[in-house]
């Protein structure tokens, strides 16, 4: 049985590799439709990466499909955070957008510790927690084997910095991750969507979006989603008119 599983493993593999070349032979052609197709169709077998939907995003970014395009530079970001050519992608998707939200300022102490913190993500803190840690170590290490009293003070001293360091880098790691635990991300598809003081269809209008615009979903009432701008604006807008980042797993 296990090698059978490995085989259909290996042939998994094999047809993915085969429709994401197929998908970047097609996007250099300029066939952007064409490419989209075959990166959905890997994505559609359960074969998520992140540069399948950084090369999914450019192919909708070249057919000037901002909402699309937003959205699988968002998901590859996801699982690659921090890379820089989709951050800069991104960029570039979003002056497509004709909905101009102002976020809304941090204040106070939520303010200085969010900007201390908040430019990282929780995976590099907790790397660089682990970098202190082995520091720790090491100069544990000179500590013992010091001959003279001196460098055991140096070692010493050095031992309580990189014990800081560490603390610093867990508590940012878990500030980050709880803050990011609070964001459901999604964004909006129609070209217009009129969102609505109340989950239903006769409410009242609150205000009108446009494709692409990012909002954060707070909760779901039958078909309908509360969402927050970074404007601190909150309205309600049909299940159907958004596509939410994060997988319900994550």
């Amino acid at each position: 049985m296990k090698n059978l599983a490995y085989i259909v493993f290996f042939i998994a593999q094999i047809a993915f590799a085969q429709n994401f070349e197929q998908g970047n032979a097609l996007y250099k052609k300029g066939d952007y439709a064409g490419a989209a197709a075959q990166y959905e169709g890997i994505l559609k077998q359960g074969k998520e990466s992140a540069e399948v939907y950084f090369n999914l995003g450019n192919a909708y970014y070249k057919m000037d499909k901002t909402a699309p395009a937003i959205y699988n530079f968002e998901k590859s970001l996801l699982l690659d955070p921090g890379n820089k050519d989709a951050e800069v992608n991104l960029a570039f998707a979003q002056k497509m957008t004709i909905d101009d939200i102002k976020s809304t300022p941090r204040v106070g102490f939520s303010k200085m510790l969010y900007n201390a913190t908040g430019a990282y993500h929780y995976n590099t803190w907790a790397w660089v927690a682990v970098s202190f840690a082995v520091f720790f170590l090491l100069l544990f290490l000179g500590y013992y084997l010091a001959g003279t009293t001196l460098l055991k003070r140096i070692f010493f001293v050095g031992m309580f910095v990189a014990l800081f360091g560490i603390v610093v880098s867990v508590i940012s790691a878990v500030y980050v991750k709880s803050q990011k635990e609070k964001e459901n991300y999604a964004i909006v598809y129609p070209e217009v969507v009129t969102v609505k003081a109340e989950p239903r269809t006769a409410a009242q209008d609150a205000f009108v979006l446009h494709e692409g615009t990012k909002v954060n979903v707070l909760e779901t009432v039958d078909n309908w989603k509360k969402i927050k701008l970074a404007d601190d604006s909150v309205g309600w807008i049909p299940n159907e008119d958004i596509r939410e980042i994060k997988d319900k797993q994550l």
